[in-house]
């Protein structure tokens, strides 16, 4: 059995930058920039691309209830000023 390269095996590009993903630090730079209203073209492109929706939500429900919490304690803080 004589096998080439391009017989019935797919094309894998080992250009890091097809195969890398979305890893933990990228969903948070990327809720983060959803969060005040920036994002890169390049970054949008790369969630839409190689990201799980489910990351990106979970990521925006943790970084809302930050937000809240934030906002929460500068408001407890400025009261007890008072």
């Amino acid at each position: 059995m004589n096998r080439t390269p391009d017989s019935k095996q797919p094309d894998h590009q080992d250009d890091s930058s097809t195969r890398q993903g979305t890893g933990f630090w990228n969903v948070v730079q990327s809720v983060g920039a959803a969060m005040i209203g920036v994002q890169s073209k390049k970054n949008r492109e790369r969630d839409f691309t190689h990201g799980k929706p489910h990351h990106f939500i979970i990521g925006g429900l943790i970084g809302t209830a930050l937000f809240l919490l934030f906002v929460w304690l500068l408001v407890q803080y400025l009261l007890s000023g008072t």
